[in-house]
């Protein structure tokens, strides 16, 4: 009964370079490709902004980023009954993210996607802030709509 599971407390990064687009992944774990924000869980006693620049850092080998912004509201979703039970290990029934707007301050050189054990992403680019929702997969769809939409004003200035 997937109602009972909590929800994995998770931090996720939007990464704005110097023209305001943003760093999206192909997730390596999954086909058809699927495109993603960074994001990942947060530790024990972890602050939610130590961890998302620990995520950037391990999922595209650079936390070269300051933080511009943090979404005043921790955005949860459901997954869908095809994965629960089998993400995470079944013991949640979605997630509940804090989010994040930063600035890359590094070059393109620095992003390194095998820095990690294991990729998390098997290729990146940068998007417009407009075509997020449209790259979610159907069940992370809303929350992409809701960054899309409270974080235009920094996609607008070119994040800086």
């Amino acid at each position: 009964m997937a109602e009972s599971l909590p929800y994995r407390r998770n931090v996720g990064a939007l990464l704005f370079n110097p023209a305001g687009l943003v760093f999206v992944g192909r997730r390596s774990d999954i086909e058809p490709p699927v495109w993603q924000l960074p994001q990942g869980g947060i530790d024990a006693g972890e602050e939610p902004a130590t961890a998302v620049l620990r995520e950037l850092a391990e999922e595209i080998g650079t936390a070269n980023a300051t933080i511009l912004a943090e979404h005043p509201d921790w955005l949860s979703y459901e997954l869908p009954e095809s994965l629960r039970g089998r993400a995470f290990g079944g013991k949640y029934r979605g997630q509940t993210q804090r989010w994040f707007a930063l600035r890359f301050e590094g070059s393109e050189s620095d992003i390194r996607l095998v820095a990690h054990a294991q990729p998390e992403f098997s290729a990146w680019r940068w998007v417009t802030l407009a075509e997020l929702p449209d790259l979610a997969v159907s069940f992370k769809r809303p929350i992409y709509e809701i960054l899309a939409r409270d974080f235009a004003v920094l996609a607008v200035r070119g994040a800086g």
